[in-house]
């Protein structure tokens, strides 16, 4: 009670109000009505009726997400004066709890590669340099939390693009387990591959933002259930092989990582570093399922309308056409294998796994051409197999965030969000690494 969702609500439209002309975070800002919600939260509260975790709680949504009365773009010109009738699962699920949606954040065209210049809106920027890429689709999801524009955000991940912008920009990404949250109401990519999910200031919030849409509040197998409890005899197993000699890794990333895991050690988790196959082998399988899938959608806009698309997003889109049937279905079928001998060698020996998440800190928005480019990451094989998967920073390397995964058994995402959260607890919120100058 010692504040009012109303100050808390006006405090952070404030903020985008000063910040966002530099971070280009928000598509759309419903200020009336974020300001509305937030009265209507404060009488519920007084009243005594309180609706859950993310009652009163300002939270904005990748526009790639439907919430009604409010564009659903998709970053894409033929999109900009589409407007749904109704809400996406997870946008009513977070109404129905209260929450105050600020409005729509900004993503890469349809959800594929960027940044680009010739779409509907110019890319999001880095807070920690805007000069940098912020990572993968979900670019206004991190860009706001790193810019401490909102504290929590909903994004998509269909190879990387909720965690890779988490760690790049310093923040967390909770990718849950596939089909633990609804897409209805909400634009994918590839269906095999698509999750819904958090990015947020701290491992407690995206477990608790994730557990609101999931519909998992007060379950017992909630993420925020174990949230800090102690890792005393918790199993973890180190994927070192997928990094710490790769040629495009940072040398500071491998050391972050050892670091890291160093710290869960010391917390009492039992590490032992194992060998996992070659993370090409995922890619692969992920690359040609996505490229596929994303093909199949957009085959006849593609066809009959190419002029509204930007140059990367035809590009990447139109590349499905090379993928066979046959190919297609031999990547679910090696995407079942991969599944199936993760969940054999790792879960049934371990709690968790811990391995890197992006190979570099993230790339100058100059380095990216006008041909849709492939940043190294370690993330896309994680849609392949859908486990759950926390993205959280690690440290720094020359002023840019890096960040690790933590990968649980399918529908175990309290495990991962109490090793995050342990792991956070020490080493605090890396936002407060981030150099403080004129744009906040």
């Amino acid at each position: 009670g010692r504040l009012t969702s109303l100050a808390l609500t006006r405090a952070h439209l404030a903020r985008i109000g000063e910040l966002d002309r530099h971070y280009r975070a928000f598509y759309t800002v419903t200020s009336e009505q974020a300001l509305e919600d937030a009265r209507r939260a404060d009488d519920e509260l007084q009243a005594e009726r309180d609706r859950g975790p993310l009652h009163g709680i300002p939270i904005a949504l990748k526009d790639l997400i439907d919430v009604a009365g409010m564009p659903t773009t998709a970053g894409s010109r033929s999109r900009k004066d589409h407007v749904p009738p109704g809400h996406s699962d997870v946008a009513q699920r977070l109404v129905d709890g209260g929450a105050v949606i600020m409005g729509k954040l900004a993503t890469y065209e349809w959800g594929t590669v960027g940044p680009a210049f010739d779409t509907l809106f110019p890319p999001a920027r880095n807070p920690w340099n805007l000069e940098h890429s912020t990572g993968g689709s979900s670019s206004g999801s991190a860009a706001a939390v790193a810019g401490c524009l909102i504290r929590t955000s909903l994004g998509t991940d269909t190879g990387g693009s909720l965690r890779s912008p988490a760690s790049y920009c310093g923040v967390v990404g909770l990718k849950p387990t596939f089909g633990l949250v609804s897409k209805r109401g909400s634009i994918g990519l590839a269906p095999s591959m698509d999750h819904l999910g958090a990015i947020s200031a701290t491992v407690a919030e995206a477990a608790t933002t994730l557990d609101v849409i999931a519909g998992r509040v007060g379950a017992a197998d909630a993420a925020m259930s174990r949230l800090g409890t102690g890792l005393e005899g918790v199993r973890i197993a180190y994927a070192r092989n997928w990094f710490a000699t790769d040629p495009q890794g940072l040398p500071e990333m491998v050391t972050a990582m050892d670091d890291a895991v160093s710290e869960l050690s010391l917390l009492g988790a039992i590490i032992e570093e194992v060998e996992l196959p070659d993370y090409e082998l995922f890619e692969a399988a992920g690359a040609a399922i996505l490229h596929a899938e994303a093909f199949r959608m957009h085959s006849k806009d593609l066809a009959a309308h190419p002029e509204a698309y930007g140059r990367k997003t035809f590009q990447t889109l139109a590349s499905g056409l090379l993928i066979s049937k046959a190919d297609y279905a031999a990547a679910l079928r090696a995407a079942a294998a991969l599944r199936e001998r993760i969940d054999r060698e790792i879960f049934l020996r371990f709690d968790a796994m811990v391995t890197v998440c992006t190979l570099t800190t993230a790339l100058p928005v100059a380095a990216f051409g006008k041909s849709a480019a492939w940043t190294p990451m370690r993330t896309i094989g994680f849609n392949v197999t859908g486990h759950p998967v926390l993205a959280l920073p690690i440290g720094v390397s020359d002023g840019l965030p890096m960040g690790m995964q933590i990968i649980g058994m399918a529908f175990d995402e309290a495990r991962i969000c109490q090793l995050g959260d342990a792991y956070e607890r020490v080493r605090g919120d890396l936002r407060l690494l981030r150099p403080v100058g004129k744009f906040g």
